[in-house]
């Protein structure tokens, strides 16, 4: 019963997920809007559960587990933190602004506050960045497919790509909305029957110095506070700057509907990340008492040797619907960025053949699509692409953002300084680092005897500092204030 119970689970789970992604297709209509941001009309238990679905990713999930087993709780923690902490900083200071704009896609902001060039060069970041978000995922699910599929790693990715792709290109936001209500449901449900069970039938055993009340993981670098820290703000600053987590702030009918489905996914992303964190703290010692050696993700290891049949699915489903949650809105994001803002196609241009951002966008879903699927062959592993990609926006888009809202004398200048040197500055640190967040760096590595190990993290806090001092002082060198017109003098004749 359980050799198909969990291969049969995860195809039907795919084959439901699919066919949901399809029918949405009717609220398309032809109309790009529709596509991009479901006609702006998500209510509130949509916009919420969207967004919550796409801070659950497979790095909140499986890469938590890894991290919280090896470091300690806050290694892992600090993935579904940061995530909720992005949601909740977003409420605060970004959601009803960036509603109220009734923007299409991020770079549109970066075109009405500082012009042509920096939506361009702001665009081409975001494409850049998302393809290696994109890539992560697919990696997750790779390796998914491969354990309980088994089926080879490179089939794994390209079988999740396609799937993913033709749902997300036939019913764009209106599609992924309706799939990730589903999805994330499931990852509730599953995170905390898992909870559960661990709780009930093994206890938390967790071992001194790992667990969320010790602090000196947050405080002292030899416990791996800098790469803690180092992930809270990527994640939690950066991911402010994302164009999946913006599309659906834009697709919400009202700005009060988007600043309150920021609150209710930053919480529900707590719910549904922590206790994977908790869970793997006495994971180790749970497959030591079954005589169980990990090889791979210690979750997998759970879910295959200590973890009833039924529960394994629905937490297996859980991680997979994280995947393709999160994969989803990266296909859609990017490729409606590539056609509306690099290519320059708007939402009244049309053709002979109908909506032409509709057309190009989904064609450049297959392009980004195959761009995912070659950076997740090309490196394997979850956490440097997915981390990579959030601190590429932290480093050079969000000060920009922040600035274009809140700062009366940003300068497109300015704007276009930070975005390529912080950008450019955090690629080079990421080439001439051995590891990154504690991952081997295996995409691009300089040798070299300055940056060694001990730098890990630090990377992530500079390469911000030094696009905001240059967004500072090259706003205020170049802003000029708009002339005041002078009111014309109203003469009268004076009798003589």
């Amino acid at each position: 019963m359980a050799d198909t119970l969990l291969p049969g689970g995860i195809i039907a789970f795919l084959i439901a997920t699919l066919g949901i992604g399809v029918y949405a297709s009717k609220q398309i209509k032809g109309d790009s809007v529709n596509f991009l941001v479901a006609g702006r009309g998500l209510t509130l238990p949509l916009a919420a559960a969207t967004l919550m679905a796409q801070s659950v990713d497979s790095n909140a999930t499986l890469g938590n587990t890894d991290l919280a087993s090896e470091f300690g709780f806050w290694a892992g923690a600090s993935l579904p933190l940061g995530l909720a902490l992005c949601l909740f900083l977003t409420a605060l200071f970004f959601a009803k602004p960036m509603n109220r704009m009734g923007l299409i896609t991020l770079p549109d902001f970066y075109r009405v506050k500082y012009g042509r060039t920096t939506e361009w060069v702001a665009a081409v970041l975001m494409v850049v960045s998302f393809s290696f978000l994109l890539a992560g995922n697919l990696v997750a699910g790779g390796y998914l497919f491969q354990t309980f599929l088994g089926m080879s790693y490179t089939i794994g990715v390209i079988l999740l790509a396609v799937i993913v792709l033709i749902y997300t290109a036939s019913g764009g936001l209106f599609a992924v909305a309706y799939t990730d209500a589903i999805q994330v449901l499931i990852a509730l449900v599953g995170s905390l029957c898992l909870l559960g069970y661990i709780g009930l039938n093994f206890g938390f055993s967790i071992p001194a110095g790992t667990g969320p009340f010790a602090l000196e993981q947050m405080t002292s670098p030899a416990a791996g506070s800098l790469v803690n820290w180092a992930t809270l703000l990527a994640l939690g600053l950066g991911d402010i700057v994302a164009i999946d987590f913006m599309a659906r702030i834009f697709s919400a009918e009202s700005p009060e509907t988007a600043q309150r489905a920021c609150l209710i996914g930053s919480l529900g992303t707590v719910i549904i990340g922590v206790p994977f964190s908790i869970i793997a703290l006495s994971a180790p010692e749970i497959l030591a008492t079954a005589g169980v050696t990990a090889e791979g993700p210690i979750l997998y290891a759970l879910l295959q040797n200590v973890v009833p049949s039924f529960l394994a699915l629905l937490v297996i489903v859980a991680i997979l619907s994280a995947s393709l949650s999160t994969a989803d809105g990266a296909i859609l994001g990017t490729s409606s960025v590539i056609a509306h803002n690099i290519l320059g196609i708007r939402h009244d241009q049309h053709n002979g053949s109908g909506d032409r951002l509709l057309a190009l966008t989904r064609s450049m879903a297959v392009v980004i699509t195959a761009m995912g699927v070659f950076f997740a062959l090309k490196v394997p592993q979850t956490g440097v692409l997915l981390l990579l990609a959030f601190d590429l926006g932290f480093a050079g888009l969000l000060v920009p953002l922040a600035g274009g809202l809140f700062y009366p004398k940003a300068t497109k200048e300015g704007a276009l300084a930070c975005i390529i040197v912080g950008s450019l500055t955090r690629l080079l640190l990421f080439a001439l680092m051995p590891v990154t967040f504690g991952i081997k760096n295996t995409l691009v590595y300089i040798p070299n005897s300055i940056f060694t190990a001990d730098f890990d993290g630090i990377p992530t806090l500079i390469s911000p500092l030094i696009g905001l001092c240059l967004f500072l002082v090259i706003s205020k060198l170049t802003y000029q204030p708009m002339p005041i017109a002078e009111k014309p003098v109203r003469r009268t004749l004076q009798k003589i």
